[in-house]
């Protein structure tokens, strides 16, 4: 099987590495779709949103970090629904497919490292603060390079947060369609 055909089963264990495993170049298809849709809608050229889509990315690394709850120390209250967490992840899975697709990234799913599952909160913090850095990093230098690592770090996080490859790949699909629904309401 191809690496960037790959099929959307869920996670497989291979020499006791959890991996993703989803056809990530229809993923990219449906953002470009999307993108394509906004950019009329919005009279926008692509490449003019590029920092807005950074941006974007930010932020929304910072709403998924503040439903895990992970970083307040000084609450007890638990993190949200994984339906909730998850919402906001795919989210982020969003603005990094459009901004791949600008670039003209390659479609494939990067490689990543292995990741503790069941974190504590402050490995679930730091990698977090990781993510955040990567993506800061990365604004100014749109390469496929540094797209594959924020990529990575992003479903590496995803695995430390308890989501199958399924689990993403169903919850892209649909807010897909709810982001279409959306623009045609004119949010």
């Amino acid at each position: 099987m191809k690496s960037n055909q790959l099929s959307k089963n869920t996670d497989n264990i291979k020499s006791g590495k959890l991996i993703m495993n989803f056809d990530v170049v229809k993923l990219y298809e449906m953002q470009s779709k999307l993108d394509g849709y906004i950019i009329v809608n919005h009279n926008v050229k692509e490449q003019e949103t590029i920092n807005e889509r950074w941006i974007a990315l930010l932020v929304e690394l910072g709403e998924l970090a503040n439903e895990t709850r992970c970083f307040k120390y000084w609450s007890l209250k638990s993190a949200s629904e994984k339906n909730i967490v998850l919402e906001e992840y795919v989210d982020g899975v969003h603005f990094i497919l459009s901004i791949g697709n600008t670039i003209k990234q390659s479609r494939i799913l990067p490689n990543i490292n292995e990741v503790k599952i069941n974190p504590t909160k402050k490995e679930l913090t730091n990698k977090f603060a990781e993510l955040f850095t990567c993506i800061t990093d990365s604004m100014n230098k749109t390469d496929i390079f540094t797209h594959n690592e924020v990529f990575a770090k992003f479903l590496e996080l995803g695995l430390m947060l308890g989501f199958s490859s399924d689990d993403i790949y169903n919850a892209y699909l649909n807010k897909n369609q709810i982001n279409f629904a959306r623009q045609d309401n004119k949010y």
